[in-house]
């Protein structure tokens, strides 16, 4: 656990002083919290032989929410007193107005812990850090002498939430996060280019800095960089496409995971409204959103609004059968919370978010998949990407990816692009690989100006019928 206990219910707010403002603000309001928090959070970056950036941060808050049918009304502050509580609980009543709802209940009380207490910040010394960085540095360019310029970062945060509602319920969590990320840019007659790997999840520094875990980091980054060293242009029209397992799988959180969250539903801004119960994917396709798995990025063990995070089925055998819900747009939609009311901090309110969103695998071997096809793209690495939620079309681009003849796997292509629409994808979905992988903790998830730690995975996956963008075949 953190050196010095976050107890905000005893000192700066008087937990009776705090409940009894916190009632009298949300009477006649049919939900809301108050939200308190704590993050400590360092980042270190190694680049081209020295050390780039060394910061570190501290905050502290509350968000106090205030919820009337549609409506919300929120203040947030960094003064931790009981003058700017009053001051927000007088903003955030604002939205309650005349009041006369029924009072949600109260999220389930729990025991469980997925990940553990310790603040990774402080696990270990400034300078093992540093030296660790520097040993990736070296290690990388021992390993090909094309290797140009190397950046090795090391990230740690803790987050420490405590939630307090007016019947008197009170949830605290304790949110460890690390990671360690390896790029390396190679140049050979002239050309260059880059490669990189990494993860981590909620866990300490202590696997991160192990050599085993970073040189086979560091070995990988260097792969891809010499991959695409040896990459043509890519093809470009309509062509089946071999998805690799894992990290692919942000394709899936993109193109199809945003739009089963409730409030675009309840909008009905989503491309999957109104299709609760109807096929929209090929049969197979099981698609869930879990946040309960052990040590993951994108797992809580309650979400910020309290409720116990869920394993949640979204797509079973090609069927819609569920969306993910906060509290708000669960009650609006008539069903039960799923545990994914995630806000960024304390200064934003929460929304329906994803935490580790993934799809099953099938029994396909993966190498008969990529023996499929005929002519097409196997793509197994992905950087960036952009999605319409409103209709799910998507661009994505590939940093390795190969290119496929009469099932033979060729040269590698660079600059192939994947063009779409999620309903269209999942319905073309011709087979799943029986290597359902997740990602090596490395994402994280925007929505209006949001972010929030996730996580993604799927199986090999073959589509049939995408858009490939590249150059000219």
């Amino acid at each position: 656990m953190p050196t010095d206990a976050f107890r905000p219910f005893e000192t700066v707010l008087p937990r009776d002083e705090a409940l009894g403002l916190l009632q009298t603000t949300l009477k006649g309001a049919e939900d809301g919290e108050l939200f308190v928090e704590r993050r400590k959070s360092e980042s270190l970056v190694f680049d081209d032989g020295r050390l780039r950036n060394a910061s570190y941060d501290a905050s502290e808050g509350f968000g106090l929410r205030a919820v009337c049918g549609e409506v919300t009304g929120y203040a947030h502050s960094t003064e931790m007193s009981m003058p700017a509580l009053q001051r927000a609980a007088e903003t955030a009543r604002l939205a309650v107005g005349d009041g006369g709802g029924v009072w949600a209940d109260a999220p389930v009380p729990t025991n469980r812990r997925l990940y553990s207490g310790d603040d990774p910040t402080a696990g270990e010394p400034f300078p093992v850090k540093v030296e660790t960085l520097r040993e990736i540095d070296a290690f990388a360019r021992s390993l090909d002498p094309r290797i140009v310029q190397v950046t090795a970062s090391l990230a740690a945060s803790i987050q420490e939430v405590a939630i307090l509602r007016p019947d008197g319920t009170f949830v605290e969590d304790t949110r460890p996060m690390t990671r360690l990320n390896v790029s390396v840019i190679v140049e050979q007659n002239g050309r260059r280019e880059s490669g990189s790997a990494g993860g981590g999840g909620r866990v300490g520094l202590n696997g991160l800095i192990d050599p085993a875990d970073w040189q086979s980091k560091t070995r990988e980054a260097l792969r891809i960089a010499l991959v695409n060293l040896e990459a043509e242009p890519a093809p470009a029209g309509v062509m089946d496409v071999v998805l690799g397992p894992g990290w692919p799988g942000i394709l899936l959180h993109e193109a199809i995971g945003h739009g089963l969250e409730g409030d675009f539903n309840r909008k009905g801004t989503s491309a999957f409204a109104g299709l609760l119960g109807q096929q929209v994917a090929a049969p197979g396709v099981t698609v869930l959103d879990d946040g309960t798995i052990p040590d993951r990025r994108g797992s809580i063990t309650v979400d910020d609004e309290g409720t116990l995070s869920g394993k949640n089925t979204l797509i079973e055998n090609g069927i819609l059968v569920g969306f993910m819900q906060d509290r708000q747009n669960a009650r609006l939609m008539g069903v039960a919370p799923t545990g994914n009311g995630r806000r960024q901090s304390y200064a934003h309110s929460p929304m329906p978010r994803m935490t580790n969103t993934y799809m099953l695998g099938g029994d396909a071997d993966p190498g008969d998949l990529v023996a499929d096809l005929q002519d097409g793209i196997w793509a197994v690495g992905f950087g960036g990407g952009q999605v319409d939620i409103t209709n799910g079309k998507f661009v994505f681009s590939c940093t390795e990816a190969y290119r496929v003849r009469n099932g033979k796997v060729g040269a590698p292509v660079k600059g192939a692009t994947l063009i779409g629409d999620g309903p269209t994808a999942l319905g073309q979905i011709r087979g799943l690989g029986n290597d359902m992988a997740l990602d090596p903790g490395m994402g994280n998830c925007g929505k209006a100006g949001q972010w929030v730690p996730v996580g993604v995975g799927q199986p090999s996956t073959l589509i049939g019928g995408l858009t490939v963008g590249g150059s000219a075949a």
